[in-house]
């Protein structure tokens, strides 16, 4: 029987964790633990809660204005100290490329402990962009014992870095998570949902809208206001924009400034059920998020993409997103011409999901059972 750890921090790794979780939890060749650190604190435990996930290890490293340098030095000595030093562990998994997958690969390696790393391969080939996530991920890679790719581009990635070994595709396990959601809001809380978003008029077509990341900052989030603007004036009977507006001051302030609209919707951040449900309920969906960019495709529902650069080029490859940047005009043309041409909708919205199709915890699972020897 293998003890494995599952590490993660955030609500995206604990979205992502929550199927390997689960399948782990179900076959008895496996002793599972569930360890976070809580870079997110209210948002992970939403996560938590909605999957039923137990957690064995609670670090809740997070300070008021704590620097990089604190959060990973501080978190390296946690996970030994409270986690890595009073049980052995065959497995550590990591996800994606937050501080606690860096830090956590590497105080497992230190205790030579293997790491394996989900979602592995991205690469936006910017190290500062984003920041610090593509240097994370970047030296996890040089870490981890096995790698799990989301895409044959992400493996493609680590060939070219020389990491040749115990590398599989499998898809991503976002996928598995989202469909897993969407199950259990449809057997206890559509209603209380339709309810609870009743000021919202889901007759017109909804743009869902989420924009929070540090690269879009300052004049770039200014400009795709002025975007979200002009749309809402030219399909002012005809639409809704929907945006949950993230706590951040460098979001907010701007966001209540500027979009006073009837027709756009400013809320309070989105549980992650409420957001699924949300992006189901939407006919398209603009976005800088990493996640919804992978997850919109399995529902059917157009991506435009506000970044300049993406990770996730697989999507914009397989014609689900379209990277529009911050950029006004490419902003109102690509949502005009999904509003007002349906063959053009038709087409992204039908388009086949790169990321895979809900049986990635299976794979991989699999994989490390076929694999013992590793």
């Amino acid at each position: 029987m293998k003890k494995i750890l599952f590490l993660f921090g955030t609500r995206p790794e604990a979205i992502k964790m929550a199927p390997l979780v689960k399948t782990f939890c179900l076959d008895f060749n496996f002793t599972v633990k569930v360890g976070v650190t809580a870079q997110h604190r209210e948002m992970l435990d939403q996560v938590l809660d909605f999957f039923k996930i137990d957690v064995d290890y609670d670090l809740n490293i997070m300070k008021p204005n704590q620097s990089l340098h604190e959060l990973t030095s501080g978190l390296i000595l946690k996970i030994t100290e409270d986690i890595l030093n009073k049980e052995d562990f065959d497995y550590v998994f990591v996800q994606g490329d937050t501080t606690t997958v860096l830090a956590g690969a590497l105080a497992s390696f230190y205790k030579k402990i293997k790491v394996i790393h989900i979602e592995a391969g991205l690469r936006s080939h910017d190290i500062y962009s984003p920041f610090p996530e593509e240097m994370n991920r970047i030296l996890t890679s040089k870490i981890a014992h096995i790698h799990f790719c989301p895409t044959q581009t992400a493996a493609d990635n680590l060939d070219r870095e020389d990491l040749k070994n115990n590398v599989f595709v499998v898809g991503n396990t976002v996928i598995d998570a989202l469909l897993l959601g969407l199950d259990e809001i449809k057997n206890s809380s559509e209603s209380n949902l339709i309810n609870k978003y009743s000021n919202i008029d889901f007759n017109k077509k909804i743009i869902l809208v989420t924009c929070h990341r540090r690269e879009n900052f300052g004049k770039p989030f200014e400009e795709i206001c002025d975007a979200l603007l002009e749309i809402s004036d030219s399909f002012k009977e005809t639409i809704q924009i929907v945006y949950p507006v993230h706590l951040n001051p460098n979001i907010m302030k701007i966001a209540h400034e500027k979009l006073t609209r009837d027709n756009i919707k400013l809320i309070s951040p989105l549980d992650y059920p409420d957001l699924i449900w949300m992006m189901n309920h939407s006919n398209l969906i603009l976005t800088d998020s990493g996640g919804i960019q992978e997850e919109a495709p399995s529902l059917g529902k157009p991506v435009l993409v506000l970044r300049e650069i993406t990770e996730r080029m697989e999507g914009v490859e397989a014609g689900t997103a379209i990277l529009v940047g911050s950029n006004k005009e490419k902003i109102v043309a690509e949502t005009s011409m999904l509003l007002l041409d349906d063959s053009y909708y038709s087409k992204i919205s039908k388009a086949v999901n790169p990321y895979g199709d809900g049986t990635t915890s299976e794979k991989i699972k699999e994989i490390i059972l076929a694999n013992d020897c590793y």
